[in-house]
């Protein structure tokens, strides 16, 4: 016989109110983008977060923000091969809902150069009532070495006092 007040357990075994959970949002020109965000997905789910929704910045899903303890905003980076590197979409991360109370992470995706984009991206997302606990430039010829750095880096970052 178990007790109502027995915590309830995901399928690895972990109490439920253990597991981390992530909405990620993504603007994506090439695919690129989207390729890092479900990467990030799975590398984060392997580390038994729960991932709340994948969806593109333009149309966030709203419920998955909500649910989720992090947010992971990534946009892919354009300019002139290495003049003018800027995230697409700065207006698109500002036009976000507030996210008061959230962790935050931001990503972007790269050809050659990604300048201060993390920057601005860290900007843009402190504008929301987020607090960003990091980002990760991923070349996009080294998509799963850079996914699985960011991972980790998140993991990490997630569970820091």
């Amino acid at each position: 016989m178990g007790t109502a007040s027995q915590a309830r357990l995901t399928p690895a075994g972990m109490p439920e109110s253990a597991v981390m959970k992530a909405a990620i949002l993504v603007e994506s020109l090439t695919g690129h983008t989207w390729k890092a965000a479900e990467m990030l997905a799975g590398k984060l789910s392997q580390e038994h977060w729960s991932i709340t929704g994948l969806t593109r910045m333009r149309q966030p899903d709203h419920a998955a923000i909500q649910e989720a303890d992090v947010v992971l905003i990534g946009t892919w980076v354009h300019g002139f091969f290495v003049v003018g590197q800027a995230p697409w979409g700065l207006s698109t991360i500002a036009a976000l809902p507030s996210m008061r109370h959230k962790k935050a992470a931001v990503f972007c995706t790269f050809a050659l150069d990604p300048g201060k984009s993390l920057d601005k991206m860290t900007r843009a997302a402190s504008t929301l009532g987020v607090e960003v606990i990091g980002g990760l430039a991923l070349n996009r010829g080294k998509l799963p070495e850079h996914t699985e750095i960011f991972a980790e880096r998140l993991v990490a970052a997630a569970h820091s006092p």
